[in-house]
């Protein structure tokens, strides 16, 4: 599913029109990222959790030549499925 047809389903079930809906839903989304860029972890509660990973550096090769490559520490962002979500998703029953 897409930006704009998540917009397009919301806007459809709350009667809201999609100009509205769209900023609505760029609004989450921007908040999201702000709160993981200010290292902020981000629970939505039935869904699952946002939050940001340090990822060490470390010794690659390049697959073609096979020369070591380094590769910086950085910063990743991770999400963690609910166990609702996962029940969900398997057709089973949430605890």
């Amino acid at each position: 599913m897409t930006k704009a047809e998540l917009v397009e389903l919301i806007a459809a079930e709350t009667g809201i029109s999609k100009k509205d809906t769209g900023i609505i839903v760029n609004l989450i989304l921007d908040n999201i990222g702000r709160a993981l860029v200010s290292r902020d972890k981000v629970e939505l509660r039935g869904f699952g959790s946002f939050k940001v990973k340090q990822r060490r550096s470390r010794l690659a090769r390049n697959p073609r030549t096979g020369d070591a490559v380094d590769v910086p520490a950085k910063r990743v962002p991770y999400f963690k499925a609910s166990n609702e979500l996962k029940a969900r998703l398997n057709g089973g029953e949430v605890d």
